[in-house]
């Protein structure tokens, strides 16, 4: 039988506790959930009115992956789930994670968690701006902090407030708190930062998808601020060979980057890093902290 737990008054089956979903490392579901429990609260704070996408690996990340935005059949009638319209097929409904409860039901499914830019408040209105900067082999992430430290600059002149965070995977994201704009206003400014950056640094950046161009230089992807686009959360746990965190990083630790083993997190560092800075993305969470996009009324 399935152990039930209960977490803020709600009734849990919790199963296969014991399988290994990490074999490089013996990392098992149970221990999975434990992190989640433990990183809790900074988790909460960054999925708070956001609807939520899936990245669902349940027998590991050697096993299938599928990505599904939709309400997972048989989530439990008590999850919140938020309206969110779609542009071809009419509206859809997505689940919103409000609580330690709905956080433990969904790592039992075995999930990365991936949100947009904008609120379940105002869809298509983003409140942050993305940038992914993706490495392509032999590139890095040490790479992509040259590119980072780039466009920390650049947006600073703009008067924004940058923030960085590893992707878990390859590469490294920055976020900036804004004041609450159109999803297509926001993706044509970081489109033109893009732009610009390559431009600056044509030996080292692209803006461009195109595969044949990515080779040994950082992909700027603009594209994360398009309404219908998510990012993979701060905090969570993502499907590689080990068991990788997207975390957030300091600015000294992004320009001290020499080695692609300095940036990355396993799930054990959290805590530790948590312990030392508190949450890093913190001030995106305070309004006080959203500027304007340049040249908005």
């Amino acid at each position: 039988m399935s152990p039930i737990t209960m977490v803020e008054g709600r009734r849990l089956s919790l199963t296969n506790l014991d399988k290994v979903l990490y074999p490089r490392t013996g990392t098992t579901k149970g221990e999975v959930l434990h992190y989640c429990t433990t990183t809790a609260d900074a988790l909460l704070a960054h999925l708070a009115d956001r609807p939520l996408s899936f990245l669902r690996y349940p027998d590991g990340p050697d096993g299938q992956r599928f990505f599904t935005k939709n309400v997972p059949p048989g989530t439990p009638s008590w999850v919140k789930t938020c309206e969110v319209p779609h542009s071809t097929s009419g509206p859809t409904r997505q689940v919103v994670i409000d609580g330690l409860a709905a956080l433990v039901w969904a790592a039992n499914l075995v999930v990365e968690l991936h949100t947009p830019q904008w609120t379940c408040r105002a869809p298509g209105i983003a409140d942050r701006l993305v940038f992914d900067l993706d490495p392509g082999e032999p590139a890095t992430i040490v790479e992509c902090c040259l590119a980072a430290r780039w466009l920390h600059a650049r947006l600073t002149a703009d008067g924004l407030d940058v923030h960085a965070k590893t992707s878990g995977s390859k590469g490294l994201h920055l976020i900036v708190p804004i004041e609450p704009a159109p999803s297509e206003r926001v993706t044509a400014y970081a489109r033109h930062l893009a732009v610009e950056a390559a431009r600056a640094l044509p030996d080292l950046v692209v803006h461009k998808m195109t595969k044949s161009l990515r080779p040994g230089k950082v992909f700027i992807d603009f594209s994360q601020n398009s309404a219908a686009k998510t990012t993979a959360v701060a905090y969570t746990l993502r499907a590689r060979a080990t068991p990788t965190v997207s975390t957030p990083v300091t600015w000294d630790e992004v320009a001290d980057c020499t080695e692609p083993e300095q940036l990355t997190f396993l799930f054990s560092d959290i805590a530790p890093r948590c312990a030392a800075h508190g949450d890093l993305l913190a001030p995106l969470l305070d309004p006080a902290r959203a500027r304007p996009l340049p040249g908005a009324a």
